[in-house]
């Protein structure tokens, strides 16, 4: 009689504990921007499921959950760009996610099944109107024209946003044809590169190069700016959808995954099929100036509107982020650092 009432009274608080566990999710993210703040609180307002968020960068939240191994607490890793992405998927901290909502709602190019695209941005040329002619920056190609030397300024080429560019030409264009390209990028800078892609368009408004990459969001961010040093360089430059003839403007992403080791599976499912809501993918769209995944939400950014319509590469996610160490292999012998 003993023995059964202790075997009940461990299955009732297994039972509490199950339930317990789905009263809160454990997140590592690498997401730095104060306006997911919003996003986080509409969550636990919807679900009644609290979150504790640990943020750090990618390469410090990998090695802790590596460290931490099968007594991680965590349950979702969320990161930008999918070559980071994919370097958590190649450590296989990543559980496969069955859901009939994210299948759905996600594009297909835009998921792996173990993780998913929850916004995204471009990468655009931008380039100064009174400078260049816009019929010479149409496509990525063209920025290793000989007409642009000394025009072109970048971030560096070790950065993930310029790997997934690169690991994107290569899956088109194949490595040789990239390898060219880049030498060709490289003979046309103006600079040595340096900052961010913020810094690359202040400095083509300010006539410093003529033209550069950049990230559609820092764009967006730029135009809805209200400091008069943005609205100056913005009122120089003009914006690029490159290769719209071809196989359209590279996209790369923000998304994350459920963790194999997650002691709160359930709450983590919730959590990315709340990520593909109508709800968080327009709070995508306005607070961080990013395009939601889900092609039936309508985008009412005003920037983002600005910059209109174009065609996006379609891809597969999976594909783009593989390519990103071939790409590092050839920028280093090309002499993009």
């Amino acid at each position: 009689m003993h023995k059964l009432f202790a075997a009940a009274l461990l299955g009732g608080i297994a039972s509490m504990a199950a339930q317990a566990a789905d009263t809160e999710l454990n997140l590592y993210s690498a997401r730095h921007y104060q306006t997911d703040e919003a996003l986080y609180k509409n969550f636990e307002k919807a679900t009644g499921i609290k979150i504790n968020r640990i943020e750090a960068q990618e390469d410090a939240l990998l090695e802790r959950i590596k460290n931490e191994g099968a007594n991680s607490p965590a349950d979702v890793f969320i990161t930008v760009d999918a070559t980071r992405l994919a370097k958590a998927d190649e450590l296989g901290i990543f559980a496969e996610v069955k859901s009939k909502v994210l299948d759905s709602r996600i594009p297909a190019h835009l998921r792996t099944g173990e993780w998913f695209a929850f916004s995204t941005r471009a990468r655009v040329i931008v380039y100064n109107k009174l400078a260049i002619k816009a019929e010479d920056v149409q496509t990525y190609e063209q920025l290793a024209d000989p007409k642009l030397k000394g025009q072109v300024c970048v971030r560096g080429g070790m950065h993930p946003y310029n790997l997934s560019l690169g690991a994107a030409m290569i899956a088109h264009e194949g490595e040789a044809k990239t390898e060219a390209w880049v030498r060709g990028l490289v003979a046309n800078f103006a600079r040595a590169p340096k900052g961010g892609d913020t810094d690359q368009i202040k400095a083509v408004g300010a006539g410093e190069c003529g033209v550069a990459l950049a990230n559609s969001y820092y764009v967006a961010r730029m135009m809805r700016s209200s400091a008069p040093e943005d609205r100056k360089a913005m009122e120089a430059v003009k914006v690029v959808w490159p290769n719209q003839q071809s196989w359209g403007t590279h996209i790369n992403v923000s998304g994350g995954g459920m963790l194999k080791t997650a002691p709160h599976k359930e709450a983590a499912v919730k959590f990315l099929e709340y990520l593909a809501s109508d709800e968080a993918q327009i709070y995508f769209a306005d607070g961080n100036n990013e395009w939601p995944t889900v092609p039936s939400v309508k985008v009412k950014n005003p920037a983002l509107e600005r910059l209109g319509p174009f065609k996006a590469d379609t891809l597969e996610i999976g594909k783009t982020s593989k390519g990103a160490i071939t790409a590092q292999k050839i920028f280093d012998r090309a002499g993009w650092r």
